[in-house]
């Protein structure tokens, strides 16, 4: 006789495509086994974490914005008051300018991947995959970005999520002006969204203060005062964390990864850098942490580890990660369209039954939908950031005597 079946067991039932009504619905129950299994168990993850209420930062790699991806499903997402925060790159937010700028109606077009390069170079036509733009896009945005950062208000030095802060209000009044749709940054702005680089210098946003700068050093421009403040930002970084862990319900933090690299580390990096580096006790790791990257496991990059790699750094919480992580070998272009609509289908269910029988009662019945249905002008945190760093400084203030000791080291002699 077959021994019973644990609780542990997964039974695999499956239901018709023509019986399902949205995309929730299908990915439940519709992908049952291999690649089909881990977008599903992902998008079950996150179903999890919303549900709950988890703040939700997304750290987000690759050409986003000049693809129009965050057109079509990233800010839709930021839009639901679910997401604390982006980690990102300076290149996304360099490119998030194009649609915006004058003389420069719809400057995004398609070529092929496999095309002739030479002679795209020869009609100054710039590609990214099968993305393409005209040269003198890349020329008036530098201009744009050049003017913005010669204005009073820059002239000082500010962490990288208020310099973005700022360029969104920049790019917003283009958005107006031109009559565009809006971009990521004026989003972020318009939701108080902080936007973390943790590569500034590796981007034309920071490129072109390079060359405000020389051109100082240089006696043509008489003054140039802008600078990025790195401590400030890694430590702002720290107290979104720390006001996730401690301040804010359920005490806990969900993470979306998509693509790897340095918004993916830079994302990852607030526990490390609240327990190992300042001491501060009691400082767990993402309790939902989804991943979507191309790079595999065997590479041995930061890009591809997954989470169970990370709980052993601390920034997998070691008590949540085997019901609670995923990482997924794939494009996440492929796959965040359909994530994102399944999501706000589930959102617009809990939104009618709601509209039917009241929030409160709603709630009783089915926990998650208050999760679902939290205030969608979301957490604002950058308007927040000083208080919030105000309280890690007391909290560094207070480990004082473990910090000091940390300084100390038996240096071998030059």
């Amino acid at each position: 006789m077959k021994p019973q079946s644990s609780n542990a067991e997964r039974r695999v039932h499956v239901r018709r495509v023509d019986e399902c009504d949205t995309v929730d619905e299908l990915i439940r129950h519709c992908f049952p086994a291999f690649g089909g299994a881990f977008l599903r168990r992902i998008y079950t993850i996150l179903d999890r974490a919303i549900g709950l209420g988890c703040p939700l930062t997304i750290a987000v790699s690759g050409p986003v914005t000049v693809s129009g991806q965050h057109q079509a499903w990233l800010i839709p997402l930021l839009e639901t008051g679910w997401v604390a925060y982006v980690s990102t790159t300076d290149a996304a937010c360099y490119h998030d300018g194009h649609r915006s700028l004058n003389a420069h109606r719809d400057p995004i077009f398609e070529v092929p991947i496999w095309g002739d390069d030479a002679a795209l170079r020869d009609e100054r036509t710039i590609r990214v995959t099968d993305m393409a733009f005209d040269e003198d896009v890349l020329l008036d945005q530098d201009k744009f970005i050049s003017a913005m950062l010669q204005r009073p208000e820059f002239q000082r030095s500010m962490t990288g999520t208020e310099l973005r802060n700022r360029m969104g209000a920049f790019y917003a009044e283009q958005e107006r002006h031109n009559g565009v749709s809006p971009g990521l940054l004026s989003t972020c702005q318009r939701l108080a969204i902080p936007i973390l680089v943790g590569a500034p210098a590796d981007g034309s946003v920071f490129l072109n203060s390079v060359k405000l700068w020389a051109m100082q050093r240089a006696g043509i421009l008489p003054s140039y005062q802008f600078s990025l403040d790195l401590h400030a930002e890694v430590f702002e970084a720290c107290a979104y964390h720390r006001w996730g862990l401690f301040d804010q319900e359920p005490h806990a933090l969900a993470t979306l990864i998509l693509g790897g690299g340095v918004p993916k580390n830079f994302n990852l990096q607030p526990e490390p850098a609240l327990g190992q580096i300042l001491g501060i006790p009691n400082v767990r790791g993402y309790n939902f942490d989804v991943q979507i990257v191309t790079a595999p496991v065997t590479d041995g990059s930061l890009s591809s580890c997954p989470p169970a790699e990370a709980v052993t750094w601390g920034k997998v919480d070691k008590d949540t990660y085997q019901q609670a992580t995923e990482s997924m070998q794939a494009d996440y272009s492929t796959l965040m369209p359909f994530i994102v609509k399944a999501l706000l289908d589930r959102r617009k269910h809990y939104q009618k039954l709601a509209e039917q029988e009241g929030l409160e009662a709603l709630c009783a019945r089915e926990p998650q939908a208050r999760g679902y249905l939290r205030p969608a002008q979301g957490y604002r945190l950058f308007e927040q950031r000083e208080q919030l760093v105000t309280r890690l400084v007391e909290d560094v203030r207070l480990n004082r005597e473990w910090l000091e000791d940390s300084l100390a080291y038996g240096l071998a002699r030059a």
